[in-house]
């Protein structure tokens, strides 16, 4: 078995993937280890087969760089508009990683530890391997990645532990915005009672609630943007049940019949947005209503359902609900494409350049005081980067964002090549030193620092008044740790989680990478 192995590299990857998932399965009590099962396989593995750990290089960066790119695409959106929300939680963060470099100088100077070592053990506790290489560069020795194998593993397990007692909590969130996963719209016909122009209908103006069919008499048409609306109208309003509940209230009252069951006049359908000319166009800029007589009024994206307000931006793959005059339908979908075959498709030009930019700006080396250089690497380059493009959607005819199927597929084959590519590239360094003494007390060390970092972090995300959601992103960001991130989107389907690991991810990597040259000064 170990020839087979040693043979097969790539082979030796997807083994540990397919038992990793294995274990990933398996309770050990409330938790589960999911991806992260196959780090763990790979220690065991690369403990059997030592001499293969030279050859998961290669695998460890391509996996590493396709997952963060991925996130980064997914989470640039929100991550800006979220960014004010957020710059407290930041700089807190900034100080919780001060707080766990002074825990191992201290520490390392109660258990006689030398520098080198105790700097290994803050990377490793932390999961950054950016830190390690600044940590290896500077003293010029493997003394660091030893303390690192050490409390790598920690920092991934109470990671895990910690993420898996507050991510499904539900405290006040007062400072956060609410999740829109698992928002239900609904659909009300109204009759108008009074005479109100449109844009003096509650909840319109700021598009919390879409108006879709208007009967007027025996006409039933699609509502234009500057309607007046005349008692006896009949009218569907969508949005959040209560949000639609006060627009009712405002016009009239609800009826029983609803005007979206007869569709002989107006038809009522979902189309998917395949075409690539409308990936990153707002519903305003669309001009539905000019073009086709049309109306959208939902946008299903994955498994959230949105209102299609004017400033939402479409992706690829997004399924949206349209209003429209019988006779424009066949217009309508040659408009948005319609076709799922296309969407399944990644667009190469746009991922591939995305990630020749985000792997080249992990390239450029910076110069600390001291002689300590460093660079980004194949994680913070590419998640700064896919931030930066997800938010911009598209450049001129390149269309950076990937349809969510596709983004979700790619980030999950990353995930698990890197765990497997780290879990065997650690596991004989680990195992030569993890039942010394010293390997002993430089692991429980480097759980202690894990424990303060996540935890402390996790308290910050409580007093600012953040979501448990948003907290629990934060405190994977903290320790950059994709399994734990992984881990916490299992658990809950909310977007604020990606937000919070986003926030923290980049930041806490160049912090830590400063605190390096501090320890070392110790």
């Amino acid at each position: 078995m170990t020839a087979l192995f040693l043979d097969s590299p790539l082979m030796t990857v997807f083994f540990v993937v397919a038992f990793g998932a294995i274990v990933g399965v398996i309770p050990f009590g409330p938790l589960r280890l999911g991806a992260a099962g196959a780090l763990f396989v790979g220690l065991a593995v690369g403990n059997a087969v030592p001499e293969i750990a030279e050859s998961m290089g290669m695998i460890k960066s391509l996996g590493l760089a396709l997952f963060v790119y991925t996130v980064g695409l997914s989470a640039g959106q929100t991550f800006f508009a979220d960014l004010v929300r957020q710059s407290k939680l930041m700089f807190a963060s900034a100080g919780v990683l001060i707080l766990g470099a002074v825990m191992a100088i201290v520490g390392g100077k109660i258990l006689d530890f030398d520098p080198d070592f105790s700097v290994g053990i803050f990377a490793g506790a932390v999961t950054n391997t950016p830190a390690l290489a600044a940590a290896t560069s500077a003293t010029g020795n493997q003394v660091p990645a030893v303390g690192y194998s050490l409390a790598y593993p920690m920092g991934v397990i109470f990671g895990i532990i910690f993420v898996s007692l507050v991510v499904t909590r539900n405290w006040p969130g007062k400072n956060d915005t609410q999740s829109l996963a698992g928002k239900q719209l609904s659909a009300v016909t109204a009759n108008v009672e009074r005479k109100v122009e449109l844009r003096h209908v509650p909840g319109w103006h700021e598009e919390r609630v879409r108006m879709s069919y208007l009967r007027r008499g025996d006409d039933q048409r699609v509502v234009s943007p500057g309607e007046v609306l005349l008692p006896g109208d009949r009218v569907v309003i969508v949005g959040l049940p209560t949000d639609v509940d006060i627009t009712v209230s405002a016009v009239g009252s609800e009826v029983d019949e609803h005007l979206a069951d007869d569709r002989s006049i107006v038809g009522f359908r979902s189309f998917v947005v395949s075409s690539k000319e409308l990936a990153g166009r707002s519903i305003a800029s669309l001009n539905l209503a000019a073009h086709f007589g049309a109306m959208i009024t939902r946008v299903h994206r994955g498994d959230l359902e949105l209102l299609a307000a004017d400033d939402l931006r479409l992706e690829l793959g997004d399924r949206i609900s349209v209003v429209y005059p019988r006779d424009e339908e066949s217009g309508i979908e040659d408009y948005f494409g319609n076709s799922q075959r296309k969407i399944s498709e990644v667009d190469a030009i746009g991922m591939g350049v995305g990630l020749v930019i985000g792997l080249l700006l992990g390239l450029v080396e910076i110069s600390l005081p001291g002689g300590i250089t460093f660079s980004l690497g194949a994680s913070a380059g590419p998640l700064l980067v896919g931030m930066i493009l997800g938010y911009l959607h598209r450049t001129g005819p390149l269309v950076w964002q990937l349809p969510l199927s596709a983004n979700l597929t790619i980030r999950q084959l990353g995930l698990l090549l890197f765990l497997a590519a780290v879990g065997i590239a650690s596991g004989p360094a680990f195992v030569k030193t993890a039942f010394t003494a010293q390997g002993i007390q430089g692991g429980l060390l480097g759980a202690l620092i894990a424990i303060v970092v996540v935890g402390m972090t996790g308290l910050a995300g409580k007093v600012l008044g953040l979501s448990a959601q948003r907290t629990a992103g934060a405190m994977a960001g903290i320790l950059g740790q994709p399994a734990i991130l992984a881990f916490a989107s299992s658990k809950v389907n909310d977007e604020r989680i990606e937000s919070g690991y986003a926030a923290l991810f980049a930041l806490g990597m160049i912090v830590k990478i400063l605190l390096v040259s501090f320890i070392l000064l110790f």
